[in-house]
């Protein structure tokens, strides 16, 4: 079994190994016969964004990361892992692959307090690499700032994903914003009709809906802005803030909505307050899967 710290190393005599490993993972089902996910997401670090509460580089140890995410995979009802190549071909050397739903991570140029931050640029996974390394799916981050022309861009950009993600019978992972840009910096706008408005954009992305689904906030009056979609909606943990089980309360009640069925969850389950990834996986776990 590959460890952590033999990880450079394979990268430097044998990177083959990568591409040998996609090849003959072993994959499954999107989803299984209840018809939810729980998604383990990794994918912050690239876009710079590495904190978690208050300390600003909770996420800048590579090896400490991975060794919470091989601790998450590992759990039973967790399905899988949204991340960036880099991270994945890491998980994929590691083992901790095998069997788990792998969705990659498309978009990460916008990164996080830049100046030209809503330029969400596809810069890690194509749908290319995708369907060749046989992963489930692609995600695409989506900000509508209106006051900010490189939202156009964005917008062609993750309907030309949606569709060729389609064309290949694979999940189109959308998660949409109505953002703002105050004081220099920008803020996604968190209020019900925001996200309502934000579903209907990112709803009618792409040539086709065949395969789309949507990775969307918890936030206020959620029965009324889920039925803005029928498309299948994984609800995002955030950077957790609160106490634990006030977050775990919200995403219970989320839960029971027909058009969510499940969560995709980074920072509040990788890093919980008192350092123990497995039981706040469980407790995600048992939420989805019941």
């Amino acid at each position: 079994m590959t460890t952590v710290d033999e990880l450079t190393e394979i990268r430097v005599r044998e990177p083959h190994r990568i591409v040998d490993g996609w090849a003959t993972r072993k994959r499954r089902d999107l989803v299984g016969a209840d018809g939810r996910l729980l998604i383990v997401a990794a994918d912050h670090p690239a876009r710079a964004a590495l904190g978690v509460r208050g300390d600003r580089m909770a996420m800048a140890s590579r090896g400490d990361l991975l060794t919470r995410l091989a601790t998450a995979l590992s759990r039973p009802g967790v399905d899988g892992v949204l991340g960036t190549p880099d991270v994945l071909d890491d998980l994929l050397l590691l083992g901790a692959l095998d069997g788990k739903v792998a969705i990659g991570s498309m978009n990460r140029g916008g990164l996080h307090g830049a100046a030209f931050e809503f330029d969400d640029r596809f810069t890690a996974y194509t749908t290319r690499e995708l369907v060749a390394r046989g992963l489930e799916g692609g995600k695409m981050l989506t900000r509508i700032c209106l006051g900010d022309p490189a939202t156009a861009a964005t917008l062609e950009a993750s309907g030309r994903a949606v569709t060729e993600l389609a064309d290949h019978g694979l999940m189109a992972m959308v998660e949409p914003f109505l953002s703002v840009r105050e004081d220099g910096k920008a803020r996604n706008l968190l209020d019900p009709d925001s996200t309502i408005t934000s579903i209907h954009v990112a709803a009618g992305l792409g040539a086709t809906s065949r395969h789309t689904w949507l990775k969307l906030p918890v936030v206020a009056d959620l029965p009324r802005v889920m039925a803005a979609t029928t498309l299948p909606t994984l609800l995002l943990g955030g950077d957790p803030s609160g106490h634990p089980d006030e977050t775990y309360a919200a995403w219970g009640r989320a839960l029971g909505l027909p058009a969510v069925r499940g969560l995709v969850v980074g920072r509040a389950l990788l890093f919980p307050p008192d350092g123990d990834v497995a039981t706040a996986v469980d407790t995600a776990a048992g939420l989805v899967h019941g």
